[in-house]
């Protein structure tokens, strides 16, 4: 009796050892078809950016080289950034401002970056940007806004965002 007891217990046990691998199989699975793909720079010379599952284009980057993973948005007036991030990339300073965000106004001061570049080489120097905006808890994020995209033709699809250099 206990032979066939200890059978049914191993076959049980089996039995769930084999669906938790399928399910750790199918969130391995998922979670590379969700990673979202690298820009890249076209044959064209323009930068692609691909948009990702959640319908948003990200980039990273950096300012002033401290790297960054800017968000594009096209809604927002000027490059922002957190107070940690603002620190770590030595933008120091700067005017006190107020800053009309989807979740209201929030304080916090305008500065100037030596140097703001995307993965793919597109980069403008001299640039005001916003310190005090956050992105969630991630302070490694921050929003590429007008005053850089300006810079640059901006086209987009369905899956992508295309930026070409303005000519001089």
């Amino acid at each position: 009796m206990n032979t066939q007891r200890g059978m049914v217990l191993r076959g049980a046990l089996a039995m769930v050892a084999f669906w938790l691998a399928v399910m750790a199989l199918l969130y391995w699975a998922m979670d590379r078809w969700q990673q979202p793909r690298a820009a890249r720079v076209t044959a064209t010379g323009e930068l692609l950016i691909p948009r990702h599952a959640d319908g948003h284009f990200r980039i990273p980057g950096t300012i002033n080289g401290e790297p960054v993973l800017f968000l594009v948005d096209t809604g927002a007036s000027v490059v922002g950034v957190s107070e940690a991030l603002a620190r770590r990339a030595g933008l120091q300073g700067g005017e006190p401002a107020s800053f009309h965000t989807a979740n209201g106004v929030r304080e916090g001061r305008m500065v100037r970056a030596g140097r703001i570049e995307l993965q793919g080489g597109a980069s403008v120097r001299d640039l005001r940007v916003g310190v005090g905006l956050a992105l969630g808890d991630d302070d490694a994020q921050a929003l590429l806004g007008q005053n850089f995209l300006q810079h640059f033709e901006v086209r987009m699809d369905r899956d992508s965002m295309r930026l070409r250099p303005r000519d001089p």
